[in-house]
């Protein structure tokens, strides 16, 4: 009764002990470690996929999240009327002269001028000053200022003049752009002494001839039909994007009324930068 047989009733009590140690022989140790560096890989490859998920799926979603405020067409867009003369009145001025006729009876004038650069000269048609025996400026502040010619160039009835006192707040226009066949412009200026008048239209023709009397023609003229009339003369022709691309220098009329009709012509900006010395003759407007 006191033998024990490996069969005997009380053997399965050591089963737990097996279990325990299955893994304790080399063989079956090395077996785990196996096992749990295939489990490791497998994590670790199902950790990169996801990470490398989000990662796409951020450059795919950013760009689009981004691209309204990264889109410069706000900036490029054409501009209406209103915000045309909204951006350009302050660059504009107007011109008053004085001079005396042959019967040397007293004469005034009146003009416009757009600021052309950061000391304060003032672009106009030549002919807007041309002889006068005293020059005022007229601000969109309404600082008033006196004035003399600083360059001319008969050939294209342009000029630049000097004021003796500048605006608190100066103002200089953007020059610069070209103009094509339709393009939309808007002119500013003081005809028939309504002063800081705008008006609207569009190119409507180029490499346009001003035959003048005296002082030879006048070539290569844009063609507009926004309204200009007397005192419209050396005003800016302003393109959609608020650049000054040409000066107001006549109308057609075939009439003596000097009214518009409907062709204005203006200097193309580039030609009008030119400067030079000398007198012209005043072409109609």
């Amino acid at each position: 009764m006191t033998v024990l047989r490996p069969d005997g009733p009380d053997m399965p009590e050591p089963a737990p002990e097996e279990q325990k140690s299955r893994w304790s022989t080399p063989e079956k140790r090395k077996e785990l470690r196996k096992r749990l560096l295939i489990g490791a890989v497998v994590v670790w490859a199902v950790v990169i996929t996801v990470l490398v998920g989000v990662h796409d799926g951020g450059e795919d979603e950013t760009p689009a999240a981004a691209a309204p405020s990264a889109s410069p067409a706000t900036s490029a867009a054409p501009l209406t009327v209103a915000q045309v003369y909204q951006a350009l009145a302050p660059s504009v001025v107007l011109i008053e002269t004085t001079g005396h006729d042959s019967a040397n009876k007293l004469e005034a004038g009146t003009g416009t001028g757009t600021i052309a650069n950061a000391d304060g000269t003032v672009l106009t048609a030549l002919h807007v000053v041309d002889g006068a025996e005293s020059i005022r400026l007229t601000y969109a502040d309404g600082t008033k200022s006196a004035a003399a010619i600083a360059s001319e160039d008969p050939k294209q009835d342009i000029a630049t003049i000097t004021p003796q006192k500048l605006p608190e707040t100066l103002v200089p226009a953007v020059m610069g752009g070209g103009a094509g066949i339709g393009d939309d412009v808007v002119a500013i200026g003081n005809p028939l002494g309504l002063t800081w008048s705008t008006s609207s239209g569009v190119v409507s023709g180029l490499e346009r001839t001003l035959n003048r009397q005296s002082g030879g023609d006048i070539e290569g003229l844009i063609q507009f039909d926004a309204a200009v009339n007397p005192g419209n003369s050396g005003g800016p022709l302003i393109n959609d994007r608020g650049q000054v691309v040409g000066v107001v220098v006549a109308l057609a009329n075939p009439t003596d009324a000097g009214t518009f009709i409907g062709i204005g012509f203006a200097v193309p900006i580039g030609a009008a930068l030119g400067g030079g010395e000398g007198n012209g003759q005043a072409p109609p407007l």
